[in-house]
């Protein structure tokens, strides 16, 4: 790499771990914001719960981004919304205000995340992706993985207002390094946003997003759940719809009409289904079935979480010398064997069985995620832009859907409440069987579809 290419690297890898924090940094901070503000935890969460809706309503519009603006004055900006999001969220008078910055933040975040990994797939040769494409998901994987950690230390020493303060003095300074470091650029053109694809983006993102969501807490409400994910279906279909007939489609949907590139894009969407619903549940199992506490509950899925995001460097680099078919197939069947093992659970399960298990699940999904990814975008790597936030919205808007649902099927099976008892176990067992036959759907589209000597195409 030239000097200028390595230096724009660095800094966008390190402004999008510091946005990467803004997620979850902020959960330790509830109570306090809770007490602050008089107000409930269902109106808490929103400061929570407001940065993933948008984040997820942000993606979509990335490749556009990338292709319309130079990357300097992509970053400034990104970072200059989070820095005005963060200033105002250290003032805010009311939770409403604060709500209000946290959707700014999420605006400057939910760009800068694909657009980073445009960057990293456009300055690195396509042979040596597997590998920075793995640092990468191993950097930003640590970053909201110890968030709520380094956000609970700073909470208990100063007040949650100082964590934006932190954020807006870091952000500035890394404003100014980027309007002075980030020299590279790539070519753009005057590609016109189409605002009716943008309109109907947001409203499926986040009805889908935000139906799904809603589960938890309102059933299936036809106002809270049933109608937003309806409304979101419909836009969803009119978007796609709408993109393979207009010039300058906000994506180009046609990738998904290259096999490898949706099938690869499929195995994705079913890993972090299992990924997200499997966060969900374990917790629930651990305090409300196990009867343990939320420390251990946490305790559980800690070395779990550490495990996947090394295996996030450790799968590519392997795919790198053996192959990416031999890593996901390795990475289906610890994963059927973990989800499969889980059926084991009962009301006597110890800690330490249960983070032995989870490790397990923990090493196949950090064995086949990244790779997939990778993989999924190389087969069409003349169009990263496009291939990059359709991938990434996918992630998002399963991983809204896997988590609910998830809850839902386990609340199914347990025949309403999930309790401390024989029952509510049973129904943890099939909720893994469920979860163990997505993963055998996994094995079946990587024998099928996935292979190390796929011709590269430009769409």
């Amino acid at each position: 790499m030239e000097r200028k290419e390595t230096v724009t690297l660095i800094i966008f890898i390190i402004a999008t771990t510091l946005l990467s924090t803004a997620q979850s940094i902020v959960t330790t901070g509830l109570a306090g914001i809770m007490a602050d503000f008089h107000v409930s935890s269902t109106t808490a969460q929103w400061v929570y719960s407001s940065f993933l809706l948008v984040l997820g309503v942000m993606i979509p519009t990335s490749a556009f981004i990338a292709r319309r603006f130079n990357i300097r004055t992509i970053i400034v900006s990104c970072l200059g919304l989070f820095l005005v999001g963060s200033i105002l969220a250290y003032i805010a008078p009311t939770i409403e205000v604060l709500i209000f910055a946290r959707v700014i933040q999420a605006v400057g975040s939910g760009i800068l995340l694909p657009i980073t990994q445009i960057v990293l797939l456009k300055i690195i040769p396509v042979e040596k992706w597997q590998v920075y494409m793995g640092l990468f998901g191993f950097i930003i994987g640590i970053a909201p993985a110890l968030a709520p950690t380094v956000g609970g230390v700073i909470i208990d020493s100063v007040g949650w207002r100082e964590i934006f303060l932190l954020f807006a003095v870091i952000t500035f300074v890394l404003m100014v390094i980027s309007a002075i470091g980030v020299k590279l650029e790539f070519e753009t053109s005057d590609y016109s946003l189409d605002i009716s694809s943008l309109f109907l983006c947001v409203v499926a993102c986040v009805g889908i997003m935000l139906g799904f969501s809603n589960i938890a807490a309102n059933g299936f409400d036809l106002i809270y759940v049933i109608l937003p994910i309806v409304i979101g279906f419909i836009a969803l279909v009119i978007f796609s719809h709408r993109q393979f007939n207009i010039k300058y489609p906000l994506l180009d949907l046609r990738i998904l009409k290259h096999k490898y590139f949706f099938f690869g894009t499929l195995f994705s969407a079913i890993l972090y289904f299992t990924m997200c619903g499997l966060n969900v549940i374990m917790p629930l199992f651990v305090q409300n079935v196990a009867y343990h506490s939320a420390t251990e509950s946490g305790l559980v899925l800690l070395p779990a979480t550490i495990i996947m995001i090394v295996f996030n460097f450790i799968g590519p680099v392997l795919a790198n010398r053996i192959g990416v078919r031999k890593v996901l197939i390795a990475s289906c069947i610890f994963s059927i064997v973990g989800y499969l093992v889980m059926m084991t659970y009962d009301v006597n399960s110890s800690i330490n069985y249960m983070i032995l298990t989870q490790v397990l699940r923990a090493i196949g999904a950090g064995l086949g995620l990244m790779p997939a990814v990778t993989w999924t975008i190389s087969v069409v790597s003349g169009n990263v832009e496009d291939a990059t936030a359709i991938n990434n919205t996918v992630r998002q808007i399963i991983g809204a859907i896997g988590s609910a649902l998830a809850v839902v099927l386990m609340a199914v099976f347990a025949g309403g409440n999930v309790d401390h008892n024989a029952i509510s176990v049973t129904a943890f067992g099939e909720t893994s069987i469920v979860m163990s036959i997505l993963a055998v759907v996994m094995l079946v589209i990587v024998i099928l579809f996935v292979h190390d000597d796929v011709e590269k195409v430009e769409v």
